[in-house]
């Protein structure tokens, strides 16, 4: 019987070996960027990009036929998956599921073949009531864009530094920015209190600029601080995840001195192609947000 994939290899990462299919598949017709590009991608990225996923339940929005396909979420470790993977018991409302942890390279491109060109993780690692993570999110209304949300990352930064928080800026790989805080565990609660009046702060000092309610009639030309996103219930894109947008952008970790010195919203949209380079030549600027020396504790 011949083979339904003929383009489908067998490789080895780290002793796991992996059947990828469908390499030639075109995950991104408008950049004719294909499903091993994906694959490449994530295996350049991967020592990297790993420490901002261990340990966390991963969320995927998955796109098996690519960008203008079907989507849909997946968080259960679905059936046949290698009993390598690793996963996480994770409470959701009444319902109790074990989700996929993205805890070495085998596993990232084991999710990468299934078609999960997203990956989102919370701000917790393995209790949801206690927080590692901070996260700012800055969301641009129409008329606003990723030059609005740096004005507003810098006036954050301020009132972050001046609490004793040190921040750490990424692309969403969409439209806004993503301002990441590694603290010592905290509670949930905290948090998500701290991260309420942070955005409130910002909105007083700046009411032209700043909304942090999502009404969306207060939005138009405001960037909205969503603080919400500190719930463990939600997810925020993962550092170095791919997007499934018509270009195949990612969510970048950024230097001070880029946000700083951006001119131009093109400025901050980096493809693929970009960050594996970017990461080829200089390693990563957020490394010291995953490590322990680095974690912050939230004033009072």
């Amino acid at each position: 019987m011949p083979d339904p994939d003929p383009t489908a290899t067998v490789a080895e990462l780290e002793g796991r070996r992996l059947r990828l299919t469908h390499l030639d598949r075109v995950v991104y017709p408008a950049a004719g960027f294909t499903k091993a590009a994906v694959l490449r991608y994530y295996t350049q990225v991967g020592a990297t990009m790993l420490p901002h996923l261990r340990d966390r339940p991963a969320s995927f929005l998955r796109l098996p036929e690519g960008v203008d396909g079907e989507r849909f979420w997946a968080k259960r470790v679905p059936p046949g998956a290698p009993r390598w993977v690793s996963g996480l018991e994770v409470t959701h409302g009444a319902e109790t599921m074990r989700q996929t942890v993205v805890g070495d390279l085998p596993t990232l491109v084991w999710a990468a073949n299934l078609g999960c060109l997203e990956i989102h993780v919370p701000q917790w690692r393995t209790r949801p009531e206690t927080h590692d993570r901070l996260i700012i999110d800055l969301d641009p209304g129409e008329g606003a864009d990723v030059l609005d949300c740096c004005e507003v990352a810098l006036l954050a930064r301020e009132l972050l530094t001046a609490d004793g928080l040190t921040a750490w800026p990424k692309t969403t790989g969409s439209k806004g920015l993503h301002l990441t805080v590694s603290l010592v565990e905290t509670s949930a609660e905290q948090v998500n209190d701290y991260a309420r009046q942070l955005a409130r702060r910002l909105r007083t000092a700046r009411p032209a600029l700043v909304v942090d309610r999502m009404a969306k009639h207060l939005r138009p030309r405001r960037v909205f601080v969503d603080w919400s996103q500190n719930s463990s219930a939600k997810t925020t894109i993962a550092a170095y995840s791919l997007r499934a947008r018509p270009q195949p952008t990612v969510s970048t970790p950024l230097t001070w001195a880029e946000v700083e010195s951006c001119e131009r919203a093109e400025q901050l949209v980096f493809s693929a192609d970009q960050v594996a380079a970017r990461v080829a030549a200089g390693g990563d600027p957020h490394r010291s947000l995953t490590e322990p020396a680095g974690a912050c504790r939230l004033p009072g």
